[in-house]
């Protein structure tokens, strides 16, 4: 089986500000990317196989905004593949309330945070109360962590540094950080290999395939293949475009003194069950 830790479920463009659609053509050359989401259309880009995490995002600052009872109604409808996250925007008010509710009421299994988009520090000592929650009730939560094409989404506020106080003051957190951090690459290694709760994913990374050959043999040289999951990011990119970029990234080096990467390990993190890892078997 294969677990998708990263997957957005949106009406497109419904749930995003004009800001937000204009400046994500940035992504593709300046061409609007078409984000609609269909749940048909990931299956059939994808292995009969498979557990997928679904969450929307609550971002005031960039224009993102999905109500976790779609999340709920969308997952409800395809229980043997999904499972729901809620989202929250602490930086808005009853934020705390959201919480409660998508944990308690909607049974939503765990929490996207989207810090830099949102415009707040993860670390800050105002998100203690959620991390204290979310660490009581065995949420694991993901991050959005590295660059981004809205302007006023502040770097500083996505760096993986900031996540290892948290850890620090929360060990039994289960956490993600996707996209490996990119391009803070080495922060985000860095902190996954000193926490043992504390994992990536490679989700939206494989169209950037030297980037992402560099990014994994840091992984590699570090010894933490374990703690790397597998995600797509979809509607980005599908399951089996994110599979086939990871298996022919030791092509571009073939025939060249540079390192191959370990495809034994790269087979584990494509078949990784992440679920019991994140308190989700």
């Amino acid at each position: 089986m294969i677990i998708d830790v990263h997957s957005h479920y949106w009406e497109y463009p419904k749930h995003f500000g004009d800001t937000f659609r204009e400046q994500a053509q940035r992504a593709r050359s300046g061409v609007e990317v078409d984000l609609t989401v269909r749940f048909q259309d990931y299956c059939d880009t994808a292995p009969h196989d498979i557990r997928t995490i679904v969450f929307g995002g609550k971002a005031r600052l960039s224009g993102l905004w999905v109500e976790d009872d779609i999340i709920a109604n969308y997952v409800a409808a395809h229980p043997d593949t999904l499972i729901g996250f809620l989202a929250i925007d602490p930086t808005q008010p009853n934020w705390m309330s959201e919480l409660e509710y998508g944990h308690q009421e909607l049974g939503l299994r765990g929490v996207k945070l989207m810090s830099m988009y949102a415009g707040f520090r993860p670390d800050a000592p105002d998100m203690d109360p959620f991390w204290e929650y979310t660490q009581k009730h065995g949420l694991p939560v993901l991050l959005h962590t590295g660059t981004t094409f809205i302007s006023q989404a502040p770097l500083e506020y996505t760096l993986p540094r900031h996540l290892d106080p948290v850890a620090i003051r929360f060990p039994e957190q289960r956490m993600i950080l996707a996209h490996l951090g990119h391009p803070y690459e080495g922060e985000c290694v860095a902190v996954i290999r000193k926490h043992p709760h504390v994992y990536a994913d490679v989700s939206a990374l494989h169209y950037r395939p030297f980037q992402l050959y560099q990014s994994l043999m840091l992984v590699q040289e570090y010894g933490v293949w374990d703690k790397v999951l597998f995600g797509t990011d979809y509607p980005f990119t599908t399951v089996n475009d994110s599979i086939a970029g990871l298996r022919r990234l030791n092509s571009q080096v073939a025939g060249t003194p540079l390192p191959h990467l370990n495809e034994a390990k790269i087979e584990e993190m494509i078949y990784r069950d992440s679920l019991p890892l994140l308190n989700l078997g």
